[in-house]
């Protein structure tokens, strides 16, 4: 997406006062069928997997730790045959069960926001390719728009050179101005192309005739723009998911060292008799009361906690860096915009009206169109940044995943 005349928060003022209701209809098909094709990426697919396998673990969790126990068994003795029946069930004491709900319950948001982190990522990725593509098909027609120039004034100037108006000299420093402009041409033509095979890696389905991203779609964000709670942050949920996965795995883990008993019923016939009896049995934590484990437990619970706090305080500063880069590119764009207006767009014609009155010189005629040339790229190469810094900002601060929430 690209701003041509108003500042970035005009343009998503302007967003939501005109036509909202169809405006809103074109962001939200556009934002679905973003969705769609960062969904289709492997990255994605891979991620969602990943999800669902997370899933199944915390499903796995949450269900009984113990199953009963059948057996059965015989033997003979003289003439009498004798058998014996009998089930066990080993109880859950010391209440493992609640601690492994907790971390099922931890698990599953680690693997929601797991994925919106793939989501964030992708997208981030997929908005500054297609940001990239459209600066370099803006750079690719100024570079081609001057080569017209030059091309015309070529003809003009070997015109004016038979009538004996103008020097050799003028039409060999054209000739110059030519040939650079000739490989200026190609060589945007051809980021044209690299840009464009990186879309169309992130984005399966995309043609050049889609375009860009749309100016409505930024207005999803503009009563934010990075404003939001960074606790919310994809990767911020899941280091702290991880840490609390881990917490209630240590207190499983103590749990799990506490002897949990097992109770059985028995029958069968014994010589000939009918014999019923009680069975209990308990593991004794003598010669191994696993402390180290708890132990062990416990400490990467405090690891992913720290982790947890040091992710968080390095979010933190880098969104205050991104929020004032971007508040500075946005500032240095709005100035260019005021300077430039309107008088880039008709210093062509006027340098032309010049040179053909002999008002200036070939030299500085070309001098003077090279430098509206680059005037034109700085204002799209500020535009860029702008973006690119935006988008960071959205980034970072977790926003690029609620349009698709």
């Amino acid at each position: 997406m690209m701003i041509n005349k108003h500042s970035l928060r005009a343009l998503l003022t302007v967003a939501l006062l005109v036509s909202p209701l169809v405006s809103r209809a074109q962001t939200d098909n556009w934002e679905s069928w973003l969705f769609s094709q960062i969904m289709k990426h492997p990255n994605a697919m891979a991620a969602k997997e990943q999800s669902a396998a997370l899933q199944s673990a915390a499903e796995a969790n949450e269900q009984p730790l113990y199953n009963p126990e059948f057996s059965l068994g015989a033997d003979r003795t003289g003439s009498t045959n004798n058998f014996e029946a009998g089930l066990s069930q080993t109880i859950d004491w010391s209440n493992q069960k609640e601690s492994l709900q907790s971390k099922a319950v931890a698990m599953r948001i680690s693997a929601e926001a797991e994925l919106n982190e793939t989501i964030l990522e992708r997208t981030s990725e997929s908005l500054v390719a297609l940001v990239a593509w459209r600066a370099s098909k803006q750079e690719a027609e100024i570079a081609e728009s001057q080569q017209e120039r030059l091309n015309v004034l070529f003809e003009l100037v070997e015109q004016r050179q038979k009538a004996g108006d103008i020097g050799r000299a003028d039409a060999e420093l054209l000739f110059l101005s030519l040939s650079e402009q000739l490989s200026e041409v190609a060589q945007a033509n051809a980021s044209i192309d690299m840009v464009e095979a990186r879309v169309r890696e992130l984005l399966p389905d995309w043609t050049p005739q889609r375009g860009g991203v749309p100016d409505s779609f930024w207005s999803s964000f503009e009563s934010t723009f990075g404003g939001s709670d960074l606790l919310a942050h994809p990767a911020i949920v899941a280091a702290q998911a991880r840490w609390q996965v881990l917490q209630a795995e240590a207190e499983a883990t103590s749990r799990r060292t506490k002897a949990s008993p097992t109770v059985g019923l028995v029958g069968g016939r014994d010589g000939g008799e009918n014999v019923v009896g009680l069975t209990f049995s308990i593991p004794l934590n003598v010669r191994n009361n696993y402390s180290a484990q708890n132990r062990a437990a416990g400490q990467l619970a405090l690891e992913a906690e720290a982790r947890f706090q040091a992710l968080y305080r390095k979010k933190k500063y880098e969104l205050e860096g991104t929020r004032a880069a971007w508040q500075r590119y946005e500032q240095q764009l709005s100035r260019w915009q005021e300077l430039s207006s309107g008088r880039v767009q008709r210093s062509a014609d006027l340098l032309g009206e010049q040179w053909k009155v002999g008002d200036i010189s070939t030299s500085g005629y070309l001098q003077a169109l090279g430098q509206r040339a680059d005037s034109l790229k700085t204002g799209i190469e500020l535009e860029r940044q702008t973006q690119f810094s935006l988008i960071e900002l959205l980034r970072q601060s977790g926003e690029l995943t609620a349009p698709f929430q």
